[in-house]
């Protein structure tokens, strides 16, 4: 039903003038260009690594931390197989550790000893943002990335998904 003024003019045009309100029924435009393109963690992964042997000292790896200004890094066998993490953390922990109970040095302090063996990883073909969600979740800064024979590839930082966040509001966000 139409309802109509004394002016001639419809109760959706008075909306309009006064309430600014506007009746968008009708098709949507699919002529919109989507990028569906995928952006993946091997897109982003870190290839050139500091790595780690099990037979390092710790007083090497805490000097290459602080020579190269990262947290950690992976731990290789010969055959650039990942076999585990060293960080900062874990060399505190031998630090405090020693400390505490006034114990010189041991001479056994290598990476072997004080790694996180239990790795958890992450697949280059991995979207960036589900890996975001996988930081998240489990509390890591870092996982290495292996090829399907276990070789070390390359590693995804939490600042790589953030170089990823940065080109994608770059060009799908408004800024």
């Amino acid at each position: 039903m139409l309802i109509e003024t004394e002016n001639n003019v419809n109760l959706n045009q008075l909306k309009t003038n006064i309430m600014g309100i506007k009746s968008f029924q009708g098709k949507r435009d699919t002529t919109q260009n989507k990028n569906e393109e995928q952006i993946l963690v091997s897109d982003y992964m870190t290839t050139k690594l500091i790595t780690f042997k099990a037979e390092d000292s710790l007083d090497h790896v805490i000097s290459l931390l602080i020579k190269y200004k990262i947290s950690g890094g992976p731990v290789v066998n010969d055959k650039n197989e990942l076999i585990g993490i060293i960080s900062e953390t874990d060399c505190i922990k031998h630090i405090s550790e020693s400390k505490y109970y006034n114990m010189p040095s041991d001479t056994n302090n290598t990476v072997g000893k004080y790694m996180v063996k239990d790795v958890d990883t992450i697949d280059k073909d991995m979207n960036v943002f589900d890996a975001a969600f996988k930081f998240i979740s489990s509390h890591r800064r870092r996982f290495p990335v292996i090829d399907s024979s276990g070789k070390l590839i390359g590693q995804l930082s939490q600042k790589d998904v953030l170089k990823a966040a940065i080109k994608v509001k770059g060009n799908t966000w408004n800024s």
